[in-house]
């Protein structure tokens, strides 16, 4: 009882209240990065094995055990950067995505992104139409050059007719990324890395790993086109959008490259422009409202009735 009035005394304090508040929110911070990672069964393994060895060396009293603990917590300073250096850096880097949260103002630099959309949609429409496997990387502030230099250069002005050539089946360019900076394709036969995901592998093709994986190691977004099915989906920040239309598209991507603007009407601030797009969660299963996956090259889920 000492100890919990010790506590709430020290707890008063606005000081140590802010302390508290502070370390919380960090290792929350740290744990929602690493969701759905591998991360996750790393953190589950050393925190069972240091919890077992722990009460192993004090409830039968071992010296050398107990001393081996002791030396690991200085160990684990170092090491714990090493083991996760892939999830520290996606923080980081979401940290450094200042548009993110930052106010975003219109600027003439929106003229083109907009034009690229429109092409981007309708060559991903007609792509389905087909049933073309495509995947479309954009890039944005996050630079892709380490990986559009194992791809093949083209730094062509962007159009619908160039992409569904690219895409095209058994061209020597469709079977990887195409890489969009600005307006302009920069490369095309790109491979990206797979995702580690684990709620992923198994699930999704590799054209959906691959948008997935680019995603959660950059602030890109990817548009794939399912050549099993001709469904379309995008994949931001680790997560994968599926079933969409062409309209739904439009939204999607206006929605996440900030395309969207407050209009006024009647002297009220009213919403953006299009419809605000409510983004689903980490999921990739049946726990966004859609049928499992099915296995497959570039597999997307069935609709259920």
């Amino acid at each position: 009882m000492s100890d919990i009035g010790w506590l709430l005394s020290r707890l008063g304090n606005v000081r140590s209240l802010l302390d508290v508040i502070f370390v919380t929110i960090i290792i929350y911070w740290l744990l929602w990065v690493a969701q759905g990672t591998r991360a996750t069964q790393l953190i589950r393994g050393i925190v069972i094995l240091l919890a077992l060895v722990y009460f192993l060396g004090t409830s039968l009293d071992l010296t050398t055990l107990n001393w081996m603990l002791r030396q690991t917590w200085p160990a684990l300073i170092v090491g714990i950067p090493v083991i996760f250096q892939p999830e520290l850096r996606r923080a980081l880097e979401q940290l450094g995505h200042t548009g993110t949260w930052m106010p975003h103002f219109a600027t003439s630099e929106d003229a083109p992104q907009e034009r690229m959309v429109d092409e981007l949609i309708r060559a991903a429409a007609q792509l389905a139409r087909h049933r073309y496997g495509a995947l479309i990387v954009i890039e944005r502030e996050t630079g892709l050059q380490e990986h559009v230099e194992r791809g093949v250069p083209i730094d062509a002005f962007l159009t619908r007719q160039l992409l569904i050539n690219i895409f095209y089946p058994n061209s020597p360019l469709h079977d990887a990324a195409a890489v969009i900076r600005g307006d302009r394709i920069v490369a095309a036969s790109v491979v990206l890395p797979l995702t580690d995901n684990i709620s992923a592998t198994g699930q999704l093709g590799t054209r959906h790993r691959a948008a997935i994986g680019i995603t959660e190691e950059s602030d890109a977004l990817a548009v794939v086109v399912s050549e099993e099915t001709g469904q379309i989906a995008v994949a931001h920040n680790g997560r994968l959008i599926r079933n969409l239309d062409q309209e739904r598209l439009r939204r999607v991507l206006r929605s996440l490259l900030r395309l969207d603007r407050p209009t006024r009407e009647g002297g009220g601030l009213m919403t953006t422009v299009n419809e605000r797009l409510h983004l689903p969660g980490r999921g990739f299963g049946p726990t966004n409202g859609r049928a499992p996956l099915r296995q497959g090259r570039d597999a997307e889920p069935t609709k259920t009735t």
